[in-house]
């Protein structure tokens, strides 16, 4: 064959190669899509059983003795991990699934490349999807003074069958000691002029802080096939009055991920009410089930989800309104957000247990994603999350039954073609 030739030969073969994989995913979704997470008698959250339950089967030791401070918006985030970098004496380790460009990201840069200039070792792992539309120009500010930037699964030929498996992790540690996870992305979508997306992001110092970091190095020695040396794991402090945190490192794997397995854990679980919010929502049947069933019990379930103004991926939410009937009949409470985009990934179970982490609720997040949550068991906290959840429900337009049953039927047929690309939703 003629060069010529060839080259279209050899896309056409790699483009069927790509469908052929997507396809025989989404054919395994839709198998797994209905199949439930037995789990009976399912521990409450918060309770000693339960904490022990998640130290198995999701790999996530409980660390006593932490610092957490709970942060609320983009701009309380951002300004509060600028001012960690600055205070960096010997280790920056970031690793976010969007750094895009604007003000934000630009401040970000020149943070790290002042650190990496005063002889902080700086690495800076980015995803090769999520954050793609970054300035390089940023990059190269940051390798000039120093800073070591690496990109987590790059779209390549021949890694597309991994296309879908994203590094959704958004954390930073600093010296080993501080650390920081949650919602938040490196973009001025995060700050009051940019539009001030509403997130939520922790802040911790303790034991826990090495599981964080090791989230970090899970994905930096795939990127970069270098091991952190050991000063980046220091001895950490741990305080009296300390919060109990679980943290969940989920992959993609066969069966349920961790994060999926913890999730489904906790709805089980639940005695009195099961508070979430959420940028996505679209997860498999059998979730959903898990749902209307602790519904069905008498649990208070509401969720808060983005209404049409400010979403930024309207086809998942579309998707996710394939649920609502089922739901709200089942007696789940269902609020849109009218603020803002809502980007925030909270869990509130109980009285005191509370999840925050990078997790959403649909399908890339729970079966296609590398994700981190932190798990904490303290009142205190909950009571926060619990102020904060009652401010968004303010924020919020609630879904009515009646209403949503009478909605036309473009919308209807919207919702069930969403269904087709659910799988990556």
């Amino acid at each position: 064959m003629r060069p010529r030739r060839l080259v279209p030969a050899v896309l056409g073969s790699g483009g069927l190669a790509v469908v052929g994989v997507y396809g025989a995913q989404a054919a395994q979704f839709r198998k797994q899509a209905g199949k439930p997470f037995r789990l009976s008698p399912a521990a409450a959250p918060g309770t000693p059983g339960f904490t022990r339950w998640v130290e198995a089967a999701c790999a996530a030791p409980l660390r006593k003795g932490n610092q957490v401070q709970v942060l609320h918006h983009g701009p309380e985030i951002l300004s509060s991990m600028l001012g960690a970098i600055a205070d960096a004496t010997q280790t920056i380790d970031l690793a976010n699934y969007i750094f895009w460009k604007g003000e934000a990201p630009t401040s970000f840069a020149e943070a790290l490349a002042a650190r990496a200039r005063a002889g902080v070792e700086v690495n800076v792992l980015l995803d090769g999807w999520g954050s793609a539309p970054a300035d390089k120009e940023l990059v190269t500010t940051m390798e000039q003074a120093g800073a070591t930037v690496a990109w987590f699964r790059p779209p390549h030929w021949y890694n597309l069958h991994r296309f879908n498996n994203r590094m959704h992790r958004r954390t930073l540690v600093i010296d080993g000691k501080l650390g920081f996870v949650g919602g938040v992305g490196i973009a001025d979508e995060w700050t009051e002029d940019g539009g001030d997306w509403r997130d939520t992001h922790l802040r911790i110092q303790g034991d826990a802080v090495r599981d964080v970091l090791g989230a970090f190095m899970d994905n930096w020695i795939e990127a970069t096939e270098r091991v952190l040396p050991d000063r980046h794991a220091p001895e950490l402090p741990r305080f009296d009055d300390g919060v109990p945190v679980q943290v969940t490192r989920s992959s993609p794997e066969k069966g349920p991920t961790k994060g999926e397995s913890l999730f489904f854990a906790a709805v089980l679980g639940a005695r009195d009410r099961l508070w979430f919010t959420t940028a996505y929502f679209a997860p498999r049947r059998a979730l959903v089930d898990a749902l209307v069933a602790v519904a069905g019990r008498g649990i208070d379930v509401r969720m808060v989800v983005n209404g049409s103004d400010h979403m930024d991926k309207e086809l998942v939410r579309r998707a996710g309104h394939r649920s609502y009937d089922r739901l709200l009949d089942a007696g789940v409470r269902i609020f849109e957000y009218q603020r803002a985009m809502m980007h925030a990934k909270v869990l509130l179970v109980d009285a005191a247990w509370a999840n925050v982490g990078t997790a959403n609720w649909d399908n890339r997040s729970l079966a296609l994603q590398d994700e981190v949550n932190c798990s904490l068991t303290d009142a205190g906290i909950v009571a926060e999350l619990e102020k904060q959840f009652r401010d968004d429900f303010d924020g919020s337009e609630e879904v009515d039954l009646g209403r949503w049953r009478s909605r036309p039927l473009g919308a209807r047929a919207y919702e069930l073609g969403s269904e087709l690309l659910r799988h990556s939703l």
